[in-house]
């Protein structure tokens, strides 16, 4: 497994456990890098490799983004902000307190599974100080910009995002693409799987060239209508 792929000019992925976790990679042209997501609390290791891998440093990082509060997105993330210096990360507002609290999202209270993890706490991770709460349609001004997609239902402020300047969409967890086959995520893992479902078909709208998944390998061919067959299918629902 090479320690970071090349998506798209300037956009990376760094494979922190195999291709079943990734942490993204943007880099602007003067050099300044934004991550989204940091993995499990043991993925800093490999993505300071994978940013060494192009020439860069945790000193060139100058934004973490997370796409939601689950353990395999912000374990890492403390360290990140430890050893890059970053006053904090971005993260949706409704998912701000988690953050800062390293407490999972809420899982999914219609299912006994999700109502235990829930009560027991299962999933935490190190508090991450919060330096931007993000908001929908946000763009920002991170590697020519970055545009929020406001996608609820893996937790309350899960969020995708489009790099505009290459047309690379990530589906943080609304969709997964494990061993190469698109599904939703354990449905109980989500704050509501039935919500997660609904608010995934956006993804089937906005304009893109590749797909790239925080859970899975990108898709550079054909994307968007790899993911809208997906939402079509009767199984999808």
């Amino acid at each position: 497994m090479p320690a970071i792929v090349n998506i798209a000019p300037g956009v990376f992925r760094i494979p922190t456990a195999g291709d079943f976790i990734n942490t993204m990679v943007f880099v602007a042209q003067d050099g300044s890098v934004a991550l989204v997501d940091c993995g499990i609390k043991s993925a800093p290791k490999r993505i300071v490799a994978g940013l060494a891998a192009i020439g860069k440093h945790p000193g060139d990082v100058q934004q973490i983004l997370l796409t939601h509060a689950h353990s395999d997105h912000a374990g890492g993330a403390a360290e990140m902000v430890r050893r890059t210096g970053v006053a904090g990360v971005a993260v949706h507002a409704d998912d701000a307190h988690y953050v800062e609290a390293g407490e999972p999202s809420p899982m999914d209270s219609s299912m006994a599974l999700g109502r235990l993890f829930t009560r027991t706490g299962f999933g935490g991770f190190d508090p991450v100080p919060v330096a931007t709460e993000l908001k929908d349609g946000q763009l920002l001004d991170l590697a020519g910009g970055i545009r929020i997609h406001h996608t609820p239902g893996h937790s309350p402020g899960h969020i995708s995002l489009v790099h505009e300047p290459t047309a690379v969409m990530i589906t943080g967890d609304a969709i997964w693409n494990m061993a190469h086959r698109m599904s939703w995520p354990v449905p109980m893992f989500c704050s509501s799987h039935k919500l997660n479902q609904q608010s995934a078909h956006v993804l089937g709208e906005m304009q893109y060239d590749t797909v790239a998944f925080t859970h899975g390998p990108h898709i550079d061919v054909n994307a968007r209508e790899v993911v809208r067959g997906f939402l079509r299918r009767k199984d999808a629902w």
